[in-house]
């Protein structure tokens, strides 16, 4: 089969409908659990092969040097790890906020290796994509392995989980929010207590990161307010670090309706609930 010399292939966000921090461990790294869904609000990642051998960027996040792009990265990585003599030029055309806690630079480096082994024909399994995934970020796994899953361990231990069609409202405070600046809080809860089993109701749980982020962050004190005026106030909450909070709805109609109620100020959108990645077929 000729390889493709050039393919535009989507990076979705995620969210975490709840996240709790279980520990931490010896060398830092924190230990959680999550329930993250992959939704349709996606980046997209163009990738154009090269002779040469050269790894290059053509254009992608503002503020964001190449070399430190974690799709840059990626594609460095694999092409490391495989020997593979080809080169690639990436263009990442940014629509997932960065800094929001919707995983945008680990689902592009996830795209980039999923890509990647199509146009290379690198023939790679999932399991050591995810492999690869891991040594890029602790994200990065979730969206390889492509499916809603309950996360263990620093987010890599993963187990598919069933997700009903669920359709969500986002709303996006104009910040970024350091993710490392949270987990280091020192008020920040790490004995969360374990989940008994992978059955979750709706509302379940809720995310450890909040509280520091809203005691850092009045925009997102105020978007939460907002959505919990719209909204059950049980299953509206932050996603992953922040800066971006959610809240769930059975149908679109719903779900445009309370964005639409939201006060002029607040920028957001509407989402649904993906029950696969869409490049799944790439692994």
């Amino acid at each position: 089969m000729t390889p493709p010399f050039r393919l535009t292939l989507p990076a979705p966000a995620k969210l975490n409908l709840f996240l709790h921090i279980t520990g931490r461990r010896p060398d830092g790294y924190h230990t959680l659990e999550s329930l993250m869904v992959p939704i349709d609000r996606a980046d997209f990642i163009t990738l154009a092969l090269r002779e040469d051998g050269g790894v290059t960027r053509t254009h992608g996040a503002g503020g964001v040097a190449a070399d430190d792009d974690l799709a840059v990265r990626a594609a460095r990585l694999v092409q490391r790890e495989c020997a593979v003599a080809a080169g690639v030029a990436i263009g990442v055309d940014k629509r997932i906020p960065i800094g929001a806690g919707l995983g945008g630079g680990s689902s592009d480096a996830a795209t980039i290796l999923l890509g990647l082994n199509r146009m290379w024909q690198l023939a790679l399994s999932r399991e050591r994509l995810m492999e690869l995934a891991l040594m890029l970020g602790a994200d990065v796994p979730f969206f390889v392995f492509g499916e809603p899953a309950f996360a263990r361990g620093v987010g890599e231990n993963l187990q598919a989980c069933s997700v009903p069609p669920t359709w969500f409202v986002v709303v996006t405070p104009p910040i970024q929010v350091s993710t490392s600046d949270i987990f280091a809080a020192p008020e920040l809860t790490r004995n969360s207590e374990s989940a008994k089993m992978l059955v979750f109701s709706e509302g379940y749980g809720r995310n450890d990161l909040q509280p520091p982020a809203v005691a850092r962050f009045q925009e997102i004190a105020d978007a939460l307010n907002a959505l919990r005026g719209v909204a059950s106030e049980a299953e509206t909450r932050m996603t992953g670090s922040g800066a971006c909070v959610a809240t769930s709805f059975a149908n679109e109609q719903t779900a445009q309706r309370a964005l639409s109620q939201l006060p002029p100020a607040m920028t957001g959108f509407v989402a649904r609930a993906l029950d696969r990645h869409p490049l799944w077929s790439f692994a």
